[in-house]
């Protein structure tokens, strides 16, 4: 039977044999060049605050099926951040290789680029980056470019036991069967992707990884850059270079684009550092949420004072929601409306009332602002996240509060699901740990111990 393609050009790649060398890497996270449209510190922040919101609540929603591998292995690469609240990596695929941009995101697991001469992208008009200048990765200009079909095994870590419903006219098992895998569709925050997959090298400086599962996406919806995937699924970067760890250090970014980066390391390690183990959703890997880092948070802390936080929130439950993740491709940490609330209450009985800044929380989304000019002094107490193990996360103050434009008044950087907007969801995990809380934190994944580690750092 002939492949089927989606476009005529995928029928003309060839293959190739690449010979891994296992070395060390590392990769700068760098910023995109892409510049918030607005400088109203009213709109970027209320645009952080409803993007950061709806990543949430494609987080709670998710539905994707996602397993997870460990081993060893060293990679290091530069980290960037941007104003609209990312973090990117640089990597090079192909044949000779092509180097493209991608988001790090460890709250899912595909690494997927723009791919193709025929590209789309709606609502990608961003200034400096229109729809026709962003750069696309070219199958037909790589030998090692192969499309994957549906006897391929790699199909199903896509698909999961959806693979023989997709793949119709052919036995998955068959290694005969010559009929292209489906195409896939990722859904993100703000913006979605399509494609269908490829088998291609992917090449470091002193290493390759031939056979690498990679996303070629041919239309997206507001998504400038790839996504590079470093979830607990298959498919992930981690996952398919079969890594015990990585860690990274983000950049204090200020709301702003730097040219600044941190590294983006694979399987190493730092002293000081604080551990708590990763949680097991009890629903188990192949759940609606199973590619996700939980943490077992035991207790928020502002100023001395322990809010009171239901322990149902805290820890998964039998239907597979609560608890905390880890999410780079979140901007502000989410919190849902009865947790946020009794941290929002504690913030303004501390700070008291008589400060807050009902105006510009009416413009940002954010809340509680306060007013931090006039006679008085306005002490901000401290913002303490407390782990399994005792392990406790101090926030330095810009982590959590940020400066409103003339910096007379400063907002809580953490949403909930009316902070924006209203509505609310009770499925999925309760807290989002986004990367604006993380800034200047040595974070670890380690894979090959199951546990979480962070450590103060000044990462630039």
């Amino acid at each position: 039977m002939a492949p089927s393609c989606l476009l005529p050009l995928l029928c003309l790649l060839t293959t190739a044999t690449v010979t891994a060398v296992a070395t060390t890497i590392t990769i700068p996270l760098t910023p995109l060049a892409i510049k918030h449209a607005s400088s109203d510190p009213h709109k970027l922040l209320n645009s952080l605050a409803i993007s950061s919101l709806s990543r949430a609540q494609h987080l709670k929603s998710k539905s994707q099926i996602k397993t997870k591998t460990n081993s060893s292995s060293s990679i290091s690469t530069p980290l960037t951040g941007h104003s609209y609240g990312g973090y990117t990596i640089s990597l090079s695929f192909g044949t000779p290789p092509q180097t493209t941009t991608f988001i790090f995101d460890t709250g899912s697991s595909l690494v997927w680029f723009p791919c193709t001469a025929h590209y789309r992208c709606s609502r990608c008009s961003f200034p400096n980056v229109s729809p026709s200048h962003i750069s696309t990765f070219i199958p037909k200009k790589s030998s090692t470019s192969k499309i994957i079909g549906c006897s391929n095994p790699i199909c199903a870590w896509i698909f999961g036991s959806e693979v023989a419903a997709r793949c119709k006219n052919c036995d998955p098992n068959d290694q005969a069967c010559s009929q292209t895998c489906p195409p896939y569709l990722v859904q993100y925050g703000l913006g979605s992707t399509a494609g269908f997959l490829l088998s291609e090298t992917l090449e470091f400086p002193n290493k390759k990884r031939p056979d690498f599962l990679v996303g070629c996406s041919i239309v997206s919806n507001r998504q400038p850059a790839g996504i590079g995937g470093f979830g607990r699924g298959k498919e992930s970067l981690p996952s398919q270079l079969g890594v015990g760890k990585f860690s990274y250090c983000l950049i204090s970014r200020k709301l702003d684009d730097t040219s600044v980066s941190s590294n983006l390391v694979l399987d190493t390690g730092t002293s000081n550092v604080r551990y708590t183990p990763f949680l097991k959703n009890p629903r188990g890997v192949n759940s609606a949420f199973g590619e996700y880092y939980y943490v077992l948070l035991r207790k928020v802390i502002v100023g001395n004072r322990h809010v009171k936080v239901p322990y149902r929130f805290l820890v998964p439950g039998s239907d597979g929601n609560g608890g905390t993740i880890v999410d780079s491709g979140s901007t502000f940490t989410f919190v849902e409306k009865p947790v946020f609330d009794a941290v929002a209450e504690e913030f303004i009985k501390q700070v008291g009332n008589d400060s807050r800044a009902a105006k510009e929380e009416i413009q940002t989304g954010l809340r509680p602002c306060f007013k931090i000019s006039g006679d008085k002094s306005v002490n901000i107490p401290k913002l303490t996240f407390q782990f399994k193990g005792g392990s406790k996360m101090a926030l330095p103050l810009e982590n959590y509060f940020a400066y409103h434009g003339n910096e007379s008044v400063i907002c809580l950087m953490i949403v909930t699901d009316n902070a924006v907007e209203p509505g609310s969801s009770s499925t999925g995990p309760t807290i989002i740990l986004g990367s604006f809380q993380l800034q200047n934190f040595y974070v670890e994944f380690n894979l090959g111990n199951e546990k979480f580690g962070f450590a103060r750092k000044k990462c630039s």
